[in-house]
């Protein structure tokens, strides 16, 4: 496992400290958590749960129904 060395102010520290602890975490593994989150490249298993709940949601053809016609564009 890597090891990181961290520089931060102390009020920041004090925040980061309150957080661990308020989540029954070592700071360490609240950190790895708080890194996982905002790196992830997937959506999250309670968003991709809602795929398809609006059944009345128009489709994409539907939505470029009302879209006006392209400007004619130049060509060079």
């Amino acid at each position: 496992m890597a090891q990181v060395t961290l520089y931060m102010d102390d009020d920041t520290m004090a925040r980061m400290r309150a957080a661990a602890e308020a989540a029954g975490l070592s700071m360490s593994a609240w950190l790895a958590q708080l890194v996982q989150e905002r790196t992830r490249t997937e959506w999250p298993r309670e968003v991709a749960a809602l795929a398809g709940a609006w059944r009345d949601l128009a489709g994409a053809e539907q939505l470029r129904e009302a879209q006006p016609e392209d400007a004619v564009r130049e060509t060079l």
